[in-house]
């Protein structure tokens, strides 16, 4: 339920800030609010927290975003918490980011990885994911896993691409235990 209600929500600014000519500014804003959330876990816990009073979780949010977001966002997150759904807000700027990035086409494509890519290795990734999914553009969130020995996996939405040679040698374990290979 609460996902369906942030997703309204997000709608909702993505609409507005359409409406005013500040959908950027917005999501450089949700960009800024996720990271200060994804830094702070506290902050993410009272403003989940029903006992902490409306008007403490404002003056926190109003803390942290002051003369840093745009005035859109600065209402919008005076009026949800006001709303008493704080505990949304930080669901909203992640839905907020993928509807914008659907609006746009920009696609994020999870390589996790045995090392760290190169260039050429992430303009190959990018190419292909643009041809593949019509994407306008790509942006690739890597990770480095050394049990992966070699290869790599990609990740984009609910798609998945395993050519890591860890995912191969226990492809051929089983297919031995099996005796098929």
């Amino acid at each position: 339920m609460s996902s369906k209600a942030a997703a309204r929500y997000a709608k909702s600014l993505i609409d507005l800030s359409k409406e005013q000519n500040a959908l950027e500014d917005v999501k450089n804003d949700m960009v800024f609010f996720e990271h200060v959330v994804d830094e702070n876990s506290e902050l993410e816990a009272i403003l989940k927290n029903p006992i902490v009073p409306l008007d403490k979780k404002q003056g926190i949010v109003s803390g942290i975003m002051k003369d840093k977001v745009h005035a859109i966002t600065q209402t919008f997150f005076n009026l949800v918490i006001t709303k008493g759904r704080s505990e949304l807000l930080f669901a909203i700027s992640k839905q907020f980011i993928a509807q914008y990035n659907a609006l746009n086409g920009i696609v994020t494509a999870e390589v996790t990885s045995a090392n760290t890519l190169t260039e050429a290795n992430k303009e190959e990734i990018t190419a292909l994911v643009k041809k593949e999914l019509n994407a306008k553009q790509v942006v690739i969130k890597e990770k480095v896993n050394t049990n992966l020995i070699g290869g790599f996996i990609l990740k984009v939405g609910d798609r998945q691409f395993d050519a890591s040679i860890a995912s191969s040698l226990n492809k051929l374990k089983k297919e031995f235990a099996q005796g098929i290979a």
